[in-house]
Formats: structure tokens, C-alpha cells, sequence
């Protein structure tokens, strides 16, 4: 199989566990882009945040954002973009207020959480990376519904941090429940990204390989999320990281190495070097697009 569009996720993939992006990945995706192959983003994280890794890989082409919500190149100009409505914004956040977590809107452009302290240490530092404050304006208030009852938002999605599995469970069991205009997508065992009904990171990415003329079965995905399971098992080549749960792991064709292994970079080499560029390819015939 040949393989036209390499798509990251970014945190737990791309990312080291500090944070950096290890030169070796770099590398690997300059390797594979000149080859020919389209590479891509595809994250929970909002725009800002997703450009800027974007940027250090140089990577040009649309990203999928926001779970799938925003599709975009460049700032203000997306190609996609899905939102949850002001009155389903403001009965849900009414709703999660309830309940002991973190919430936070997740615009394209900023962010506006609660004030809730969080005493999860890891959590806090998950947080506190998501939301990249270096590129990205955030804003805490007291009451978020207070704030949405004088100025409505209509935000592609909603963060939900938890303290307690419990309190999470309960809460997508609800939402499910309560509507039917939005999904509660859980990422691991205390978060849950909340998005207009029917978006994904996978209807994202198959909605940018229809406007690029690309097939899912002629993509690979590397990822290690729980949302990124859709993905793995519609590419092409499914991959995992090797940090990644087992159940992420068990949906994949390909395990890699973890991501202070460079586990991206592994995985791209072994499988890209078999590849001849998509030029030479077209010019023998073997592709036609």
C-alpha cells in the first residue's frame, strides 16, 4: 500500500513528556514531507496551540483542531469549523458546574475557564500544557454561567477536568442523557472534551482528506489516546506509542517506540524508507493523482 498523508497527535506523541519536540522528530518529518507525503496535526488542542507545534515541524498544511471542530491553516481562515450553540453552551455549563472539575471554552482564539482549584498534581499539569498560555490568551471568572448570561459564546469545545473516575462517569452518563446537539468524547480516566454532535478527530481528518482527494485507507495515524482509537483503526496504518494504553495499543497494526523514544521518528524511517517519493511514483504510472 502507499501511503499519501501522515496525520500526529500531538500530546503524548509528538511531545516528550517535558514537552519538547526531540530533533530526531524533526528530522523525520522533513524526511517523509520530501518525499511527498502530506503530514498533518490532529489534536485536542485549539488552533494557537497546535500551530505552534506545527510551526517548529515545519508543517504548513491544515491542521485538525479543537477534536476535529476546527479545521484550519492559517488563523481566522478555517476551512472547517463546527460550534456548539450559545444555549447549549450555557444549559451545559450550568449542568458541569454541579459537579467537582475544571471546565473550560475553548475558542479558536482563547480560552475562559472556572476558577476551580485543582489538587491532582498531574491533572493540574495536563491543564496547565493544553491550554499553552504562552500563545494563548486564558481567562478565569468566578461563574462561568454568570459570564455566559452577559456574554454568550458559541466555543467549538468544551474541556472537563475531573478529580474523581466517578464524578466523570456520571457526568458523560448525563450529558448523553440531557442532549442530543453534543458529544462527550473521554480522553483518558479524568478528562472528557465535550463537541458539537457528530465531530471527532476522525470525521475531522476524513473531512481534510476529502477536500485533499485522500482516502483514510491511504493515510497512517500515530497516535496513543483513547480518541485516537477511531483513527488508528479507519488509517490505512493504525499506530500506537508504545506509552499509550493497552486498549490504544490492541486497535493498532503497528506498536512504536514511546515518546521519549522517539517513537515518531522510529516508525516514520522504518516504514517511509520502502516508500519511493510520490513524484517518482506518478511518473511511473503506479499512482495516477
Amino acid at each position: 500500500m502507499i501511503y499519501r498523508l501522515l496525520a500526529l497527535n500531538i500530546d503524548g506523541t509528538v511531545l516528550q513528556t517535558n514537552g519538547r519536540i526531540h530533533k530526531s522528530t524533526k528530522d523525520a518529518i522533513d524526511y517523509v514531507q520530501q518525499k511527498g507525503v502530506y503530514v498533518t496535526l490532529v489534536t485536542s488542542r485549539a488552533f494557537p496551540a497546535a500551530k505552534k507545534i506545527a510551526k517548529a515541524l515545519k508543517i504548513s498544511t491544515p491542521l485538525v483542531t479543537h477534536q476535529g471542530a476546527y479545521i484550519a491553516g492559517e488563523e481566522k481562515k478555517p476551512i472547517y469549523v463546527k460550534r456548539i450553540s450559545e444555549d447549549i453552551t450555557y444549559d451545559t455549563i450550568q449542568f458541569l458546574e454541579a459537579l467537582p472539575c475544571q471546565i473550560r471554552l475553548v475558542h479558536e482564539q482563547f480560552s475562559l475557564a472556572n476558577k476551580y482549584k485543582i489538587h491532582h498534581s498531574l491533572l493540574a499539569k495536563t491543564v496547565f500544557t493544553t491550554g499553552d498560555p504562552f500563545v494563548y490568551s486564558q481567562q478565569f471568572v468566578s461563574s462561568l454561567s454568570e459570564y455566559l448570561h452577559e456574554q454568550p459564546m458559541t466555543p467549538p469545545k468544551i474541556e472537563v477536568y475531573f478529580e474523581e473516575k466517578r464524578d466523570l462517569a456520571d457526568a458523560k452518563k448525563a450529558l448523553k442523557t440531557m442532549f442530543t446537539e453534543i458529544e462527550a468524547i473521554q480522553l483518558d480516566p479524568l478528562r472528557l472534551d465535550i463537541v458539537p454532535a457528530g465531530v471527532s478527530k476522525l470525521t475531522g481528518l476524513a473531512y481534510l482528506g476529502s477536500q485533499i482527494g485522500f482516502d483514510l485507507k491511504e493515510m497512517v495515524y500515530i497516535g496513543d489516546g483513547w480518541d485516537d482509537i477511531p483513527l488508528i483503526e479507519a488509517a490505512g496504518l493504525g499506530v500506537s506509542m508504545w506509552n499509550a494504553d493497552f486498549e490504544v495499543k490492541k486497535a493498532s497494526d503497528w506498536v512504536t517506540r514511546s515518546q521519549n523514544e522517539q517513537g515518531v521518528a522510529y516508525m516514520v524511517k522504518e516504514h517511509f524508507r520502502k516508500q519511493q517519493p510520490i513524484e517518482f511514483l506518478r511518473k511511473m504510472k503506479i499512482i495516477k493523482k
